[in-house]
């Protein structure tokens, strides 16, 4: 697992009411991650994000990027576009040397993966301060802003002694605080522009309600599916009436079953939600409500899942009825 490519994305059913959330920011970040197998072979993977969308590749032997929309060169030149990736393949060959170098000073044990990613946001169009982030281990190493390098709290020794080595290098630190504050945000604005049509299409989701497997005797399964929609922001929530059932993602008991319904909001929708109502067949003693959202890295297609898991008290041992 890549972490600082997991960290960067949103979960897909915010806990808060959509009606006070603020524009989300815009992130763009270039993601380089090479696994150090022994003192002589290394292997790199580079790839560009928007997001939780994918809009470059990168051959790691030819060190050339791979345009993967049709608008993922923005309104870069070619010559600009050009060194752009030969700054990064130069980068990726010097960057793994700086550990193969200090495996023993920093205590790096073979194998090992360090990972890279750098960028910026940008706020209604806005940019902030750039980022770039280095993980060793699927854990926060040091991190870079405003030409200062600052370890991670849970990076220890090994974290100090980076950041040391690296503020050293005066030069390089430059060059990478006009990447991330200059060009990234002149770049993702072309980026935005170029692409817009694509990037702000709307995709209605699909949203149905499904019994699933039996979670124990005497228990119902009930699934609220939504999928297929885009852009990725949705908010779905199991309803009674006019109130949230926030008990959906904490695990409460409810008395009964009546009145539920599952509610879906996304932009596409035009400010109308979709209401999908259970129509419970048979009286239901307790119910027990769970929602399990997966991380979807994809930029359609998502789906989230909602789940209810209702028991009969009568069929579970007392005095609290609990579904495995």
């Amino acid at each position: 697992m890549l972490l600082l490519q997991l960290v960067l994305f949103t979960v897909l059913v915010p806990d808060v009411d959509s009606d006070n959330d603020s524009p989300e920011p815009i992130s763009f970040r270039t993601i380089l991650t090479t696994s150090f197998y022994n003192r002589s072979w290394t292997e790199n993977q580079g790839s560009i994000w928007l997001d939780e969308l994918q809009t470059h590749g990168w051959d790691s032997k030819t060190g050339a990027f791979i345009f993967l929309r049709p608008w993922s060169k923005g309104n870069f030149s070619t010559e600009e576009l050009v060194e752009c990736g030969k700054s990064f393949h130069t980068f990726s060959v010097r960057f793994p040397l700086v550990f193969q170098d200090h495996v023993s000073q920093w205590e790096l044990e073979y194998l090992f993966q360090v990972q890279m990613a750098k960028g910026c946001e940008l706020y209604n169009r806005e940019p902030s301060v750039g980022f770039m982030n280095i993980a060793y281990q699927e854990s926060d190493l040091v991190s870079f802003q405003n030409m200062s390098w600052w370890p991670s709290p849970k990076g220890g020794r090994r974290a100090q002694q980076v950041c040391t080595l690296f503020s050293q290098y005066h030069v390089v630190n430059l060059r990478i605080q006009v990447n991330i504050n200059n060009i990234c945000p002149r770049f993702l604005l072309g980026l935005l522009d170029a692409g817009k049509a694509d990037l702000q299409r709307q995709v209605r989701p699909e949203a149905w309600l499904s019994r699933g497997p039996s979670p124990g005797p005497g228990c119902l399964l009930l699934v609220c599916h939504v999928s297929g929609f885009y852009p990725k922001p949705v908010w779905v929530m199991w309803m009674r009436g006019e109130q949230k059932q926030q008990g959906a993602q904490q695990g409460d008991i409810l008395p009964h079953t009546a009145g539920l319904s599952c509610q879906v909001r996304h932009s596409s929708l035009g400010g109308q939600d979709m209401v999908l109502y259970w129509k419970q067949h048979r009286p239901m003693g307790l119910v027990f409500l769970v929602v399990m959202v997966p991380l979807v890295l994809l930029a359609v297609s998502q789906a989230t899942f909602m789940i209810f898991s209702m028991c009969s008290p009568l069929s579970l041992p007392s005095p609290f009825p609990v579904c495995p």
